[in-house]
Order: C-alpha cells, then sequence, then structure tokens
C-alpha cells in the first residue's frame, strides 16, 4: 500500500462525479485553495489505485504522501487540520463537539433517505423522499437562526448538508413554502466560489 501511496508526489483525491460524500470533499479542498489532483473514477471500473490503497474501495479516497485516508468526515477533518487556513471548526471544545453531532445527525437523518432514494423500490422511494423533504422542512428554524449551518462563519457543517441540498431537484424533492429559509440558505452556499468550484459537469447538470 505504501509502495503505491508513495508514488504520488502531489496529493491525490479518489473522487466520482456524483457522489455527495465525495462532493463534500471537494468543497472543503476549494474553500482552502489546496492543491490536489482529483481522479474521477468510473465505480464500475475502479483503478488498480483505489483497490490496492483502500480495502473498501470506496470513494472519496485521499492520498497525501504515505498517508491513506476512505471516510469523508475523516478526510474533511484531517484537510481542516493540516491547512488550518481558513478554519472551517470552532475553536472550543464545545462547540467543536456540536458540529460534529450536527454532521452526525445529518448522515444518520439526511443522508441514510437518500440512500434509500437511490437503491430502494419506488414505493420505498417515494417514502423516503417524503420523510426527507419533511425532515429537511421542518428545520427551517435553524437554517433561519444563523447565516450559515449554527454558525456564523462557513464550516464543515456546511460542507456537509450542501451536497444534499444541492441533489434535491435531481431526487424529485420540492420543499414547501415554508422552508423558504431553507432555500434561501441553499441560494448563499451554491453562490460561494468555492462551491461553485468543486462542481464536475454531472453535478452541474442535476441542476439544469
Amino acid at each position: 500500500m505504501a509502495v503505491v501511496a508513495n508514488r504520488r508526489s502531489v496529493m491525490t483525491l479518489f473522487s466520482e462525479a456524483a457522489c455527495p460524500y465525495s462532493h463534500r470533499v471537494r468543497i472543503v479542498l476549494a474553500e482552502k485553495g489546496i492543491t490536489v489532483e482529483i481522479v474521477n473514477i468510473d465505480l464500475d471500473n475502479k483503478p488498480e489505485d483505489l483497490i490496492d490503497l483502500n480495502p473498501y474501495q470506496t470513494v472519496p479516497t485521499l492520498v497525501d504522501r504515505e498517508l491513506v485516508l476512505y471516510d469523508s468526515r475523516v478526510i474533511m477533518e484531517y484537510l481542516d487540520e493540516r491547512f488550518p487556513h481558513p478554519p472551517l471548526m470552532p475553536v472550543d471544545p464545545v462547540s467543536r463537539a456540536r458540529s460534529r453531532l450536527a454532521m452526525y445527525r445529518i448522515d444518520k437523518d439526511w443522508y441514510s433517505l437518500l440512500t434509500e432514494i437511490e437503491t430502494k423500490g419506488e414505493k420505498a422511494a417515494a417514502k423516503a423522499r417524503k420523510m426527507l423533504r419533511d425532515s429537511i422542512a421542518s428545520s427551517a428554524e435553524v437554517f433561519a437562526a444563523m447565516p450559515f449551518f449554527l454558525s456564523e462563519e462557513f464550516s464543515l457543517v456546511d460542507c456537509y448538508v450542501a451536497p444534499l441540498l444541492w441533489r434535491l431537484p435531481h431526487y424529485r424533492i420540492d420543499l414547501p413554502k415554508q422552508a423558504k429559509p431553507v432555500l434561501d440558505y441553499a441560494e448563499r452556499i451554491f453562490s460561494r466560489e468555492s462551491f461553485q468550484e468543486s462542481l464536475t459537469e454531472t453535478e452541474r447538470e442535476m441542476r439544469e
């Protein structure tokens, strides 16, 4: 594994053009202006390098010299610590713990439903769509409370939630009128230069 990693002198991200978990990491990379080689792979025809580096053969996978990481949140927190400016996590332990809990809940409550929409039959997918729509809409007050998600500053939590919000039209999910704070928040995030830089052509087509 180390031999394969050592062949790469530039930080490398194995990504997939439509993968929301890869998208999270690409936002962090763009926000921090990190020089990286992004290798967009075909999940049905994975490159040998990825197979050698990652026992789970999943994306995103980050290679930084001898270090290989393959969980999106682990990668995001590593990048934030390795490249501290601009900081994307709070300094104090209590606020950091709250941010980590928010990311955990976004995964459990929202991204798990995306997985159901993508992998289950139409009846189960329709139920998951409604659950996701209602859950996001019921969180409108959270999105309205501050300029960013639970924060005055752009953070890893925003990088976490933005790919999901970007994909809602693709999954035929229309938020109700009472979710206007969510839509306003999404537009603020989508207009950021780093977010626009993070998008693949496949992701851009999701909104066309």
